[in-house]
């Protein structure tokens, strides 16, 4: 590997919907959709604040998310400061089974870095020829390096918007400074869905308690933002 870029990492803001079980998705073949319109919207104005959205390779299988600015105004305004219409889109993989025709890929001219593990690398590269830009991340992919490495390219803010595996990683090494998290009002109940975090070691617990920033009603769901570090902005 490359030597590494001994820099501060971005601000890390990650982002999620969950139903009241805390499920991100239900176990059938189409996509739950647990926030609504409002929401959306706003979702769509914390990613152009952002410059970088990433979501892990399962993310870009399951879902094929397109991740650019909807809003046209919103897309504008970032021309006009000089940035690109919609943030930098990143994914990171262990395997490189990425499909070169999903939307990660092919919507919109957002710049795309593809953080892969060693042993995947000369293959993903091949795969994904002239589509994105793909960086050894060590074996395994290291979040922490790869923040690093963001910084280095000029990421001041990172939005994670999943999957549950890649906001487990980023919690568990605390490495998140913000938690954008919307409950949804109802239940999946179903043991083979994706939960929004699994079993692991997080850094805040019964005897360190996260800080809850704003708690919001978006029409039918709730906005809970919890701060995660002493890097969170004031209100």
């Amino acid at each position: 590997m490359s030597c590494r870029p001994a820099l501060a990492r971005p601000y890390v803001l990650l982002s999620c919907a969950t139903s009241i079980d805390g499920y991100i998705d239900d176990a059938s073949d189409q996509r739950l959709l647990l926030s609504n319109a409002d929401d959306l919207d706003r979702v769509d104005a914390v990613r152009a604040s952002c410059d970088a959205i990433l979501v892990g390779a399962g993310t870009v299988r399951r879902d094929d998310p397109r991740l650019l600015v909807r809003s046209a105004r919103r897309r504008a305004e970032r021309v006009a400061c000089g940035r690109p219409a919609s943030p930098v889109k990143v994914t990171l993989t262990a395997r490189g089974d990425l499909d070169p025709t999903a939307r990660f890929f092919t919507a919109g001219d957002a710049d795309r870095l593809v953080y892969c593990a060693t042993d995947a690398l000369e293959k993903t590269r091949e795969r994904l020829r002239r589509l994105a830009t793909v960086v050894d991340a060590g074996e395994p992919v290291d979040p922490g390096w790869l923040l690093a490495d963001l910084a280095a390219r000029g990421v001041r803010r990172l939005m994670v918007e999943g999957g549950g595996t890649v906001h487990a990683q980023f919690l568990t090494a605390g490495l998140a400074d913000e938690l954008h998290l919307v409950v949804a009002p109802f239940f999946v109940g179903d043991g083979r869905a994706p939960r929004f975090v699994g079993e692991g070691r997080f850094p805040w617990h019964p005897g360190r308690r996260a800080r809850l920033a704003e708690a919001r009603q978006i029409g039918d769901v709730v906005l809970l933002r919890y701060a995660l570090s002493d890097r969170f902005p004031d209100d």
